[in-house]
């Protein structure tokens, strides 16, 4: 009996997969709005009933991009970190990793910030469902920062990871809205920024510009109380 629910749970898993992997295929072939549900079930080579039976609606299968995205992220920014020591260099690779994932998806990135952005969508990475893949996005800069060296100063190193994350999140946003080719212009962006970011880090400990950063390390903190 348990060897049959075990193939059951397996073969659902696999569907389930197969419905998901089918949707983004047809996001980065034929772009978001044009996707139907009846459409992604016909690739897939499901019922309508079935597609719905594992993903409600097209935000839920937008969400299951954010979530492999991140898985994606990681491997991929690991090997990326693989022997590189400064913090610089570290977020430079971590950030390039990010936008390497996300190539393929810059058709309906437009579509998937119109999703993402309401409140409610299971999408919006501040949401309580989007919780595991942001924990997964803030590990990737844990790794990034402690790896680091010499190492950040050890008052910045519990917040900075989500601030870099929050970076992140506003050069997302302008590579949505990079109409360059390749979107070098947002290459551009992490490789000036990266550099400033870590050499503003590095003033931390002066003790006027230490202060400066005590007060952001505050706000940030009373924001998310």
């Amino acid at each position: 009996m348990f060897k049959n629910g075990g193939a059951v749970a397996a073969k659902s898993e696999q569907t389930r997969q197969l419905v998901a992997d089918t949707a983004l295929r047809m996001f980065r072939d034929i772009g978001f709005e044009k996707t139907t549900m009846r459409a992604i079930a016909a690739g897939a080579g499901v019922s309508v009933g079935n597609a719905y039976y594992y993903f409600a609606s097209k935000d839920d299968l937008v969400h299951e991009l954010y979530i492999q995205v991140q898985a994606e992220h990681a491997a991929r920014a690991s090997q990326a970190l693989d022997g590189t020591a400064s913090l610089a260099e570290r977020l430079k690779a971590t950030l390039h990793a990010g936008l390497d994932v996300m190539a393929p998806y810059h058709r309906f990135g437009a579509d998937f910030v119109a999703t993402a952005i309401r409140p409610t969508s299971p999408v919006n990475p501040f949401s309580a469902g989007s919780t595991p893949a942001r924990e997964a996005s803030l590990d990737i800069f844990r790794r990034t920062v402690d790896g680091a060296r010499p190492a950040v100063p050890k008052k910045l190193r519990t917040d900075l990871p989500e601030l870099l994350w929050l970076c992140y999140m506003g050069i997302t946003l302008f590579w949505v809205y990079d109409t360059s080719e390749g979107q070098r212009r947002t290459r551009r962006l992490v490789d000036g920024a990266a550099p400033l970011i870590a050499r503003g880090l590095a003033l931390a400990r002066i003790p006027g510009v230490s202060k400066v950063l005590d007060d952001v390390l505050d706000l940030s903190r009373s924001i998310r109380d």
